[in-house]
């Protein structure tokens, strides 16, 4: 795509040629709100986030952080010591990103009863 076509489409999410659709997959897989999620809590280092995510791959966790540091979303810091120390942050950007997705994630935990009772509901 041309730096121009993407420049006209900078804010189009529904075109299929827009640049923040690939921003809001990167943002909305559950591995990434987790990990935003966590680091919202402060810095944070792999074994932290590893043993907080219950469930997550040390490869997806690995892909995950290297997506994020990518974007932007997430700062990793290596220290120059035996062994070596890596530690992962918010950048400014990540923090609002991390602030939205905490409100939803919010909603989503006040509203867990609601929802499970019309998933049952919708069984029977």
């Amino acid at each position: 795509m041309s730096t121009y076509a993407s420049s006209t489409l900078l804010g189009q999410v529904l075109s299929s040629e827009c640049p923040s659709r690939e921003i809001l997959e990167h943002l909305t897989s559950k591995w990434s709100v987790l990990v935003l999620r966590c680091l919202s809590d402060g810095v944070q280092r792999f074994s932290e986030l590893r043993s907080r995510i219950d469930g997550v791959s040390e490869k997806m966790l690995a892909q995950t952080l290297k997506v994020l540091e990518k974007d932007g979303f997430i700062l990793r810091t290596v220290y120059p010591q035996v062994p070596p120390k890596v530690e992962y942050q918010l950048t400014i950007l990540g923090a609002q990103a991390a602030e939205k997705l905490n409100y939803l994630i919010g909603w989503i935990e006040r509203s867990l009863p609601e929802i499970i009772e019309n998933k049952e509901r919708v069984r029977k």
